[in-house]
Formats: C-alpha cells, structure tokens, sequence
C-alpha cells in the first residue's frame, strides 16, 4: 500500500490509486496522464545527456586542436564527460544486478 507520504514523494495525486485495487495499469495510466515522469524515461534522458556531453567534450577538444578553445575549457568538457560515463555505468551495472535479482527469485 502507497501511504500519502509516500505517493506526495512519487508525484502521485491523493485518490489517483486505489489501495484495494491492485490495478498497476490504471495507476500507470493515471501517472502518464498527470505528466509523472516513467523510470525507461528517466533512463533514455539519462543516455541522452550523457551522449550529449560526450559529443561536446569531442567538438571542444577538436576546437582546441585549432586553437579556438582553451586547455582549461577543454578539460572542464572532458572531466564532465567522463564524470557522467562513469555515472551511465553505475547506473547499468545496478539495473543488470537488479535483473539478476529478479531473475533468481522462484515463482
């Protein structure tokens, strides 16, 4: 059961699920409605900005190679860039555990 903390927290609306109904797909619907932002969402924003900044740390770094950008802006892009690879992959690594997880539970 999603207490009222809990469904404030989530962007869920009081009343919006029904604790004595275990229907996910309303609840879903009603989320998407509501605008609430879904987890594959999340992650596809995620990949996109990293992918992003990946790309402007490679066109800064061959700015630099003609001389229309400085080492100090160059290395800001690359630190960033690296920062948010590292996080893409934490962030993978704990969806393949949590895969694994669930894979391993008997039913």
């Amino acid at each position: 059961m999603i207490d009222p903390v809990t469904a404030m927290s989530l962007g869920i609306k009081p009343g919006a699920v029904d604790p004595l109904k275990s229907n996910a797909t309303g609840a879903v619907q009603s989320m998407k409605a509501e605008g609430a932002v879904s987890f594959a969402d999340t992650l596809a924003n995620m990949g996109t900005s990293t992918i992003d900044g990946l790309s402007k740390a490679e066109a800064l770094s061959m700015d630099a190679l003609r001389g229309n950008a400085t080492t100090r802006e160059v290395a800001d892009a690359v630190m960033k860039a690296e920062q948010s690879l590292q996080v893409a992959i934490a962030v993978r690594d704990k969806v393949v555990t949590a895969y694994l997880e669930i894979s391993r539970m008997s039913i």
